[in-house]
């Protein structure tokens, strides 16, 4: 593939530095490279402790049925095996079945395959295997509710125990509503059964009127598989107790440190301030880590008064993590025949599984939020079933409202024979639209418009019914192209920092957020933008919670944008210090110093200078005249600054067995100021070969008992390195009016419009729509045949 699309136009890519920066905007190499290409990095199931125990599950083997009786007799009887603990003598004080992180081990009833019932603490990982084995668990099976369009009929059989009153856990923290009513205006004609524990309405204008108005209608049903994260380090913990359990340590793999220690303070019943919880580096996360097994491990290691630790195998993980939903989607587009976009109706239900947590909010208003539309009736229903509890993944939700909304798109466009890259720009949001919610009325800048720009004059798109660049591997294959586009609303959280001056002339800054996927190498950045020095005096460091200072959990393209500002106040607070200290000891004005490499020097006076060494050491010694250099720096960012991608995709297709290759890919971001221009490359990098994983490959499988039959990555297919195509990064920057300089989120766009794309270039290739996610190769044969 040398010749491809893709690797000329990497060979003509140089990087361009925005004179305005000092720092910002330069590639930088992350701050924990070397340690991690160098295997020295240390995570949470890595840290060795004086008798430290280890932890194993005892999982249910059934979806659905009753515990009659347990005996954990046989386990205590094999050697090593210390102690095994049951919700009945794990001592967590809460009895709130809807939330899973409370209430890790079944009560008394398991609602899916995979169901922790007991925690088995042993001397050795292998012999607490053997522990776990050997408890032995007496089942009465019930009926087990898979189909998540069955379980919403009034005469299914309920997935959990439940009432119309229950509260519902979302994954990364805090509850939505129970099943609400709806606004006055909508009528439910069905009645459901209680396993729909949520509902969601979004309407704008007069559907009937506009579908009266439309001069094409297409209409699809579109539905996903659950997705499971796949991070390389599987869920991970460790828990170190003081002898009289009253203060404990935790080391986890967490996206949110704060959020771990309320969790366990929650669970046991303690102060937050008997928990202190320790920053680790993280092995991938992806929306996965943000609450799940700390309670769990916390409770038994409180109970034993001795260390645990509890590292989840692969198959364990799988079983019982906490994967994307599952979701069905009915989409109904109407347009004029000019182009004009008038109609969008549609039903979207997600699997939640046993645990609510999937919002079907968010996945109405992101299929709501990519075109301008005047009239819209959406309708969205979170749905029990007896299957392991959803969480986020990378853009929660939008991976399949994507999916299936791209495609219908690309329907509509077939039906009124326009090029589906004018449709887009024709009927995109811009800055200045209105949102239909009373928090924010109008799009702030948007970049959309932008990034359809860059791929329209892209040569893979511009030459696309050109075969010169196609391999001869694949003459006989079918080839097509697609493209897709897709946003993220983006998060909000406080935050607070510290930037402090060393003895040595280096700054540190301190922060509370997780270090996910070289978030601090911004932050560092952000610092030396801020103080004027360059980045390599700047140290990153997070304490503990102790110690740091407040932030939210790494995720929802949130970091930067919200950590960002309080970063970048604190720099300028430390900066402010700094040249109070050196205009008195320079005896100038404040306004006549600059900070230049490490020193302070007094403008148009060479040779007048001072160190920041020696200004750290006159304001750290004793009997000091001056203050120690400690910045400050709070925010609390409270609008969103929407992101958004447009993708391009060419596949070829073997017609013969449906396998597809994909060939190139060019994926065009609004990242609204690049911080560090080489790691938001790396996140497209990521998230496109994530989505390809969305799109071809992944997804969990069930019987009809709710038994997953994708327990293992011999099961369960993941995308390997030959399955990935040139990926081409076009960073285009719309800069937002809150982010620091102008940056946006940019961790989950890049998987947004993955499989859309692919869809539509299989389509254009083909001439089939699939609307099963993954397109896997027996699927599209089974297409290609009818």
């Amino acid at each position: 593939m040398l010749e491809s699309w893709g690797i000329r136009a990497m060979k003509n890519m140089t990087q361009t530095v925005d004179p305005t920066f000092a720092s910002v905007g330069t590639s930088t190499r992350r701050l924990d490279a070397p340690d991690k290409l160098t295997g020295r990095t240390r995570y949470a199931g890595d840290l060795p402790f004086a008798g430290l125990l280890h932890a194993r599950l005892v999982l249910s083997p059934y979806a659905h049925a009753r515990i009659t009786a347990m005996n954990i007799e046989p386990a205590l009887a094999l050697p090593g095996v210390v102690a095994v603990y049951t919700s009945q003598t794990l001592g967590i004080v809460s009895d709130d079945r809807t939330s899973r992180s409370q209430t890790p081990l079944a009560i008394d009833e398991v609602f899916w395959c995979g169901h922790p019932v007991a925690i088995v603490l042993a001397e050795t990982p292998e012999e607490a295997e053997d522990g776990a084995a050997a408890v032995d668990v007496d089942y009465e099976p019930l009926p087990v509710v898979v189909d998540p369009i069955a379980a919403m009929e009034s005469s299914s059989p309920l997935a959990r125990p439940r009432t119309a009153d229950d509260a519902s856990e979302i994954a990364g923290g805090g509850v939505h509503a129970a099943v609400s009513s709806g606004p006055a205006h909508v009528v439910e004609t069905t009645e459901y059964s209680l396993n729909v524990c949520n509902k969601a309405y979004k309407q704008v204008g007069d559907i009937e009127a506009g579908l009266r108005e439309a001069d094409v209608i297409v209409e699809h049903t579109y539905r996903t598989r659950p997705v499971h994260q796949s991070y390389l380090e599987t869920q991970s913990i460790t828990v170190v107790p003081t002898p009289s359990g009253h203060q404990m340590t935790v080391w986890p793999s967490t996206q949110g440190m704060f959020s771990v220690r309320a969790d366990i303070a929650e669970a046991l019943d303690l102060a937050d301030r008997q928990i202190r919880v320790e920053s680790l580096p993280i092995g991938g996360a992806f929306g996965g880590k943000f609450g799940l097994i700390e309670p769990l491990a916390a409770a038994a290691a409180y109970q034993i008064r001795k260390p645990v630790r509890l590292v989840l195998t692969r198959q364990e993980d799988l079983l019982a993590g906490n994967p994307a939903p599952q979701t069905i989607i009915t989409l109904k587009l109407g347009a004029k025949r000019d182009g004009t976009l008038v109609a969008m109706q549609g039903k979207a239900i997600f699997d939640t599984g046993a645990y609510a947590g999937a919002s079907p909010d968010l996945g109405l208003t992101l299929l709501a939020s990519s075109y301008r539309c005047p009239h819209i009736d959406l309708r969205g229903y979170e749905v029990l079933t007896n299957k392991v509890g959803v969480g986020a993944y990378r853009a929660p939700n939008a991976p399949q409202a994507t999916f299936a909304l791209e495609s219908t798109v690309a329907e509509l466009c077939i039906e009124l024979g326009i090029d589906p890259l004018v449709f887009r720009k024709q009927n995109a949001l811009r800055g200045g639209d209105p949102t239909n919610t009373s928090r924010t009325p109008q799009y702030p800048a948007l970049g959309l418009i932008e990034c359809l720009e860059k791929i329209e004059h892209h040569p893979l798109w511009q030459q696309r019914s050109s075969l010169d660049a196609v391999p001869a591997t694949y003459k006989d294959w079918k080839i097509g192209t697609g493209i897709a586009a897709g946003g993220w609303p983006g998060g909000l959280e406080t935050a607070a920092a510290a930037c402090r001056l060393e003895k040595d002339g280096t700054l540190t800054v301190v922060i509370g957020t997780v270090d996910l996927t070289g978030s601090d190498t911004s932050m560092a950045l952000l610092a030396a933008e801020g103080l004027g020095l360059s980045s390599s005096l700047i140290t990153v460091a997070h304490d503990s919670t102790d110690t740091m200072p407040y932030s939210g959990g790494t995720g929802g393209s949130k970091t930067v944008y919200s950590m960002g500002p309080a970063v970048l106040d604190a720099a300028r607070d430390a900066r402010a210090q700094i040249l109070s200290v050196a205009s008195e000891l320079l005896e100038a004005a404040v306004e006549d110093l600059e900070i230049e490499k490490n020193e302070v020097v007094v403008r148009g006076v060479p040779g007048k200078s001072l160190s920041l060494k020696k200004i750290a050491a006159a304001s750290m010694r004793f009997g000091g005249r001056y203050a120690p250099v400690y910045g400050r720096g709070r925010a609390a960012v409270h609008t969103n600054s929407p992101m958004y991608a447009v993708h391009l995709a060419q596949v070829a297709v073997d017609p013969e067995t449906g396998e597809v290759c994909v060939l190139n890919y060019v994926a065009a971001q609004d990242v609204g100021r690049a911080i560090n221009p080489a790691e938001v490359e790396g996140q497209i990098y990521g998230g496109v070969t994530q989505g390809l994983g969305w799109a071809l490959l992944e997804g969990f499988e069930y019987d009809e008992n709710g038994q997953l039959l994708t327990t293992t990555l011999m099961d369960y297919a993941l995308p390997h390195s030959y399955d990935v195509p040139t990926i081409i990064p076009i960073l285009v920057e719309v800069p937002s009016a809150m982010g620091p300089f102008g940056a946006k989120g940019v961790g989950e766009p890049p998987v947004v419009p993955v499989a859309g794309a692919i869809a539509n270039a299989i389509r254009d290739a083909v001439g089939k729509r699939v609307t099963e996610l993954p397109i896997t190769a027996e699927r599209l044969f089974t297409a290609l045949q009818h």
